[in-house]
């Protein structure tokens, strides 16, 4: 059966800070990041589906992307829970969008936590073979299944 690998592209901004980082990204700074997720399955071979010739309609990966990652992220301040930052910006969280994670707002850290989000939200026949988030133009950290099986 042959396996065809598909990708899509996503776009957003976000803001972020690095606690205890000891160079410029310590403080509050934005980007916009975009991230690629590749899949990979075989091709629908039936010819009465309304999916034939596809390994997913794009439309059913946007639809696990964008309500659990871009709309979540997109526009949003996030920060380490151990920056404690709640004090000195919390009328972000009234006014704006405001994400704790456990863990530093890294692009490396973010592919890994995206990674996690996808996954099982993937139809059976269907892997997550990689992620990209590019983090500026020339900047970007990459997941791959074969790396974390």
């Amino acid at each position: 059966m042959t396996k065809i690998r598909i990708t899509k592209e996503f776009v957003f901004d976000m803001a972020h800070a690095l606690h205890k980082y000891d160079g410029l990204c310590k403080n509050i700074h934005g980007h916009t990041y975009k991230l690629q997720v590749t899949l990979i399955g075989p091709i629908n071979t039936d010819k009465n589906s309304v999916k034939n010739g596809m390994v997913i309609d794009f439309g059913e990966l946007k639809a696990i992307v964008k309500p659990y990652i871009v709309d979540k992220f997109d526009h949003a301040l996030a920060v380490n829970t151990a920056h404690d930052m709640k004090e000195n910006v919390g009328h972000y969280q009234e006014e704006g969008k405001f994400i704790e994670l456990p863990f530093q707002p890294t692009c490396e850290n973010l592919v890994a936590y995206f990674a996690d989000i996808i996954q099982p939200k993937l139809p059976e026949h269907i892997s997550l073979h990689s992620i990209r988030l590019y983090e500026t133009p020339t900047s970007w950290g990459e997941w791959f299944a074969e790396d974390n099986a």
